[in-house]
């Protein structure tokens, strides 16, 4: 009886601390992804200079496009007066169009794109869509947001920053 008793402590031990390791790993997964979450991209308006089918060009070279109240005749809008910082490595092909919050940027790299609606203050992510053969992970906080495309031990990361002054984009490769 008393050995039956022992076996029976023993049993409701286990339990109780494999009770307490599952709800502790739950909770510590779930706020790890409850930190991924991100908006779903929206829709953009298009424009007649947005329906090109050519690449885009090289950094030094951006394309402006209009903003959508204008006509396609009224000509080119003025280039913009901010180029986003970016770290050694590739040079990704960035298009940006204004919005009332802000203005949006494209960030084309060899991983993926990806497109944030860069604010005075703060950046939110438009899009990200990895390239084919690529995967892609995408990692948010209150001041900054990475997307990191990645196949095989190939690894593209865009990084958005904005906790120490206005939001710039870094595109490294490791």
């Amino acid at each position: 009886m008393a050995a039956m008793r022992r076996g029976l402590v023993h049993v409701l031990a286990w339990l109780l601390a494999t009770g307490a390791a599952v709800t502790l790993s739950w909770w510590g997964v779930h706020t790890v992804m409850a930190g991924t979450v991100y908006d779903p991209p929206r829709a953009l308006p298009v424009t007649a200079a947005d329906t090109s089918t050519q690449r885009p060009k090289p950094l030094d070279s951006r394309t402006v496009r209009p903003s959508p109240s204008k006509s396609p005749s009224a000509g080119p809008s003025a280039p913009p007066s901010r180029t986003p910082a970016r770290s050694a490595g590739p040079s990704p092909a960035a298009s940006a169009s204004a919005t009332a919050s802000g203005r949006v940027e494209a960030y084309d790299t060899d991983g993926g794109r990806a497109v944030f609606d860069l604010g005075t203050a703060d950046a939110k992510l438009v899009s990200a869509t990895p390239g084919t053969g690529w995967s892609m992970q995408v990692w948010k906080t209150q001041s900054w947001i990475r997307v990191e495309f990645s196949r095989g031990a190939d690894r593209v990361s865009v990084f958005c920053t904005w906790h120490d002054g206005p939001p710039r984009v870094e595109v490294g490769t490791y």
